[in-house]
């Protein structure tokens, strides 16, 4: 079986439609806005410690920074460490778009008896496949079983009843659950002793920051002005879409976009590769700037040939209105 490609990595172009700049009078390129903008439309890469809840470690860093509020992308149990991306502010309207991004693990699996390693092995290949599974009971979602994609398991270690194997795997994976299932077609039973997230969409482990890292950069940045360090811990918005393919607006189209006016073709002056009907994207200025989430309404070839029709509905609106001069008119030509 052909090995399905992880959706956070396709290797997608950049397809230009007309030859466009941006007016630098209007918004901001993401790498150029201050310490202060970031804290309203940024992201964290934070290292979730085990104990407290995902919300919880949210909280914190919202209160630590001073800001009204922050989201996370992609629930960690209590006891589960790693990986957790925590939107602030006003970035917060752009988190949604982690909930389908693919996910990596680091597992330690328990098996209740002694079984072969070749066997072991063996089984945990063949799960690198599509799955099916039953959310566990303390879960969140509906009990129902649903299938999910493994696009890469790999064995790191095997001493005795102790596993230790890495996972990427599809949105919305149960890793206690496949280890539940792995157990039983072992015949001898196991469960999830420890885990950690290595990665969500395209944030690594190796970005992480602590909690403990935020603080100290805040102090850095609040009493000796120096922002190196805040400015490391905390991303542009923008980052948190990077894994979704990408369709980029011409200034005139920016505001009707932002007042949530589907967009036209004509409005478009390039976009990512390989795109079907149907596809979330994530539609940017030339800037680079973050404008909305949404669904395509024509393929990328198709949006390449005509000059007509509806390219993108959006269905989140991430930039404020009048961060762009308007372009467009009211039916009553205002």
């Amino acid at each position: 079986m052909p090995e399905t490609p992880d959706p956070s990595f396709i290797n997608r172009k950049r397809l230009v439609r007309v030859d466009f700049t941006s007016d630098p009078a209007h918004g901001s390129a993401p790498d150029k806005r201050t310490v202060e903008s970031l804290l309203h439309l940024g992201v964290i890469v934070l290292d979730k410690p085990a104990g407290p809840t995902s919300h919880q470690v949210a909280a914190w860093a919202r209160d630590l920074l001073g800001i009204p509020r922050a989201g996370h992308g992609g629930t960690l149990d209590p006891n589960v460490t790693g990986v957790l991306p925590v939107t602030l502010d006003m970035a917060t309207k752009a988190v949604g778009s982690l909930l389908y991004a693919s996910k990596e693990y680091a597992c330690f699996m328990k098996l209740h008896r002694d079984v072969k390693e070749e066997k072991v092995r063996s089984v945990l290949s063949d799960f690198e496949d599509e799955i099916f599974q039953v959310p566990p009971l303390r879960s969140a979602v509906k009990r129902q079983q649903r299938s999910r994609r493994i696009y890469k398991l790999k064995v790191l270690e095997i001493d005795g009843r102790d596993v230790l194997f890495t996972v990427a795997c599809q949105a919305g994976t149960y890793i206690r659950t496949l280890c539940t299932d792995v157990g039983e077609v072992l015949g001898v039973g196991a469960h999830m002793q420890e885990l950690r997230r290595t990665r969500t969409a395209r944030f690594w482990e190796k970005e992480a920051v602590t909690l403990q890292d935020l603080m100290d950069a805040h102090v850095f940045w609040k009493e000796d002005h120096d922002e190196g360090p805040i400015r490391a811990a905390i991303r542009p918005m923008e980052a948190i879409l990077s894994h979704l393919p990408a369709v980029i607006v011409r200034d005139g189209a920016v505001d009707a976009v932002c007042h949530g006016a589907r967009l036209a073709v004509p409005g478009l002056v390039a976009l990512d590769s390989d795109l079907n009907k149907g596809d979330r994207v994530a539609v940017f200025t030339a800037k680079g700037e973050g404008v909305a989430l949404g669904l395509a309404e024509l393929s990328s070839d198709a949006m390449m040939e005509t000059n007509q029709g509806i390219a993108v509905t959006p269905d989140r609106i991430l930039m404020p209105t009048g961060t762009y001069p308007k372009g467009w008119k009211t039916a009553e030509g205002k």
